[in-house]
């Protein structure tokens, strides 16, 4: 089974295709906020080089963050779109659970952390687990002060994995470690769908499969705050 992944909530626009002997195709673009306007061609582009037909595609996998508000909505939609017109099922993934899995083979505690602006982050912690990693917290937002003492009072090695690990670098406690991934990539996610998808765990294609796939926020968008404020 083909699976086209789409990854659009942090500053790269990733696309991936995948099938029974992994990763067929990866195109990976950052230009800023410019997700609406490179999302589209970079399907097409993916899809041309590796060779396969749109109507190949058996399931969609796609980014529901946390990250941009508006990247992930033009991910999420155009993931929606292309998974009604395909009648196949569409899988969400959380950009926290992108960034920790190409750490599992390691033995500390992964953090995944993106950077929520305003001094905070997104975050949640993993555990290696067989084939793959496990969630051991909810992903919350907070400041980079509560993050640390979060990790001081778990008092385990943390490698800190995602751009708000290196945004913040400076500020994270001496004892965490920082890998050098900094955002989430479609790779994974093709990966993660395509396994979820084969396991029929997200149900079948169809309205309510669609409606289940929703943005992870976690924090109310900047506009919000700020007309609350007021």
């Amino acid at each position: 089974m083909i699976t086209l992944g789409i990854e659009t909530a942090t500053q790269v626009v990733s696309v991936a295709l995948g099938g029974d002997d992994g990763v067929i195709g990866l195109v990976e673009i950052m230009q800023g906020r410019r997700h609406a306007e490179v999302l589209a061609p970079a399907i097409e582009f993916v899809c041309r080089q590796a060779g396969i037909a749109i109507a190949q595609i058996g399931a969609v996998g796609v980014d529901i963050g946390p990250g941009l508000f508006t990247g992930m909505r033009v991910g999420i939609a155009t993931a929606k779109t292309m998974a009604q017109a395909l009648d196949v099922p569409l899988v969400g993934i959380s950009s926290l659970d992108l960034l920790a899995f190409p750490l599992r083979h390691t033995s500390k505690v992964i953090a995944s952390l993106i950077d929520a602006r305003k001094g905070e982050v997104f975050y949640a912690f993993y555990l290696p687990s067989p084939g793959g990693v496990q969630r051991v917290s909810e992903p919350i937002a907070c400041s980079v002060e509560d993050f640390n003492a979060d990790v001081m009072a778990r008092g385990q090695n943390v490698l800190a994995v995602g751009d708000g690990a290196h945004r913040y670098r400076d500020q994270l406690d001496a004892s965490i470690e920082v890998a050098d991934l900094a955002h989430p990539s479609a790779a994974p996610l093709v990966h993660l769908a395509r396994a979820r998808a084969l396991r029929a765990d997200v149900g079948q294609a169809g309205a309510a499969n669609l409606e289940s796939v929703q943005p992870m926020y976690l924090r109310a968008p900047d506009a919000q705050i700020n007309w609350t404020t007021r």
